[in-house]
């Protein structure tokens, strides 16, 4: 058979099959490409639905996240895939994400810088704006509570030291952690991010309530000042 031939999914071994692959070896088993093709069903005449979803994720450079980020019209240009299909896939990876957020509830004992990361990356970390939390923690260095402070950037938005403290004040909060992303993927903080740390931890030390770190989250990764040695 020449190399091109197109060979449907029919035609395959059972082993081979993405929905039988996955009920006889288990979902670990399948590769993000027989995934979507599971979810789209079908490809076209002349390519599998396996062959068509590889060819969608290598346009992502095979990202999951970015293929996330593709609207209906864009998924639509690749030949094979109408609105049903889009409207699946940006469906199911949405549902990935929320499960990614929910997971991320339960690490609810902060242990290290990257735990942080882990609870606010879903969060923030792949917004198109800036955003500025605050994570409140007790004395057990538990989460307690999750707060936006502002959007749209440090430099562009007032930072209300006060309403910080008050909320720490009325859920008795011991300690939090500064969180806030960098939408173009520096990790470099800037001169407003390192004042607006000062500023907090000088408040916090008054009232007995430790600013224990200062998160820049990304996409992909985080600095923490404490680990970079900032505090």
């Amino acid at each position: 058979m020449p190399e091109n031939s197109f060979f449907p999914i029919t035609n395959w071994s059972e082993d081979d099959k993405p929905r039988e692959k996955l009920m006889l070896k288990g979902k670990s088993a399948l590769s993000d490409s027989e995934l979507i093709a599971i979810l789209i069903g079908s490809g076209s005449r002349n390519e599998s639905a396996v062959d068509l979803s590889k060819r969608i994720l290598g346009s992502v450079n095979n990202n999951l996240n970015a293929l996330g980020k593709l609207s209906i019209s864009q998924l639509t240009n690749f030949k094979g895939i109408g609105e049903a299909k889009a409207i699946s896939i940006i469906a199911a990876l949405e549902l990935g994400r929320r499960r990614r957020e929910e997971d991320a509830v339960e690490l609810t004992k902060i242990t290290s810088s990257k735990t942080i990361f882990e609870i606010m990356q879903p969060i923030i970390g792949e917004l198109p704006h800036e955003e500025f939390w605050i994570v409140y923690l007790n004395n057990s260095n538990k989460v307690i509570s999750k707060s936006q402070l502002s959007k749209g950037g440090i430099t562009g938005t007032l930072v209300d030291v006060r309403l910080v403290f008050k909320m720490a004040l009325e859920i008795g909060a011991t300690g939090l952690i500064l969180c806030h992303n960098h939408p173009s993927g520096t990790l470099i903080p800037s001169d407003a991010d390192k004042q607006i740390t000062r500023k907090l931890k000088l408040a916090g030390d008054s009232l007995e309530i430790k600013v224990l770190d200062h998160l820049i989250v990304t996409e992909a990764s985080y600095f923490s000042f404490v680990d970079e040695g900032i505090f």
